[in-house]
């Protein structure tokens, strides 16, 4: 018996080193790859800073040691996309203006954290501000970078099931929206039509599908 229990003592050690070994070889590519393909930036230069966005150009020294730029990025909010949807499992949209692209579109309720908000706080806020409506049933399904290449902030995506009107909307001063409940199968033909035209918003209808 004792023989047996050195065996698999043994062998759990065996398991231990390997583990150890293997994050330390992992480290050393993490490292190598940092060494190969990260930039480091060596300059910013703030274009515009207020409330809304602050608008950089940066100059970065790449890895072969060369220094390139201007890059422009930007910061802004991080915000809350939420994939609502009512008691009967159609999904509550809005309509409003974008002035991007200069037309109309249906897309979910989404907005800015606000400073001292957590996520979670924010999303349950925006959602009644922008359609009336509120949830207890919440479920937070990622948070992504929302544009890796031009943009610092970081989308908050949940899911809210079971909402139900509580009152009237509270929009800002420069939000006109109206509210729409639509079934999946029309959110599915307003994304081939191009009319469901935030790419952040159609990321969350299919990832929410999968929860």
């Amino acid at each position: 018996m004792q023989a047996w229990y050195r065996r698999k003592e043994l062998k759990s050690n065996r398991k231990i080193a390997f583990y150890f070994e293997t994050m330390k070889q992992n480290d050393k590519e993490q490292e190598q790859e940092e060494k190969e393909l990260a930039w480091h930036l060596k300059e910013r230069k703030h274009l515009v800073k207020d409330q809304w966005i602050d608008l950089h150009a940066d100059t970065f020294r790449m890895p072969d040691g060369s220094e390139v730029g201007p890059f422009y990025t930007y910061a802004k909010k991080d915000y809350c996309v939420i994939v609502a949807r009512d008691t009967n499992g159609n999904y509550i949209t809005v309509r409003q203006f974008r002035q991007g692209i200069q037309r109309l579109t249906t897309e979910f309720p989404a907005g800015g954290i606000e400073e001292g908000e957590d996520p979670l706080q924010a999303a349950r806020r925006e959602l009644q501000e922008e359609t009336g409506y509120v949830s207890d049933k919440w479920k937070q399904i990622i948070a992504v970078p929302s544009d890796a290449t031009l943009c610092e902030n970081t989308a908050y995506i949940f899911k809210a099931d079971d909402c139900v009107p509580a009152g009237k909307q509270s929009l800002d001063r420069y939000e006109f929206m109206h509210v729409c409940t639509m079934h999946e199968d029309d959110i599915k033909e307003a994304i081939t039509q191009g009319d469901f035209a935030q790419a952040m918003h159609i990321m969350s209808f299919y990832l929410a599908r999968e929860q």
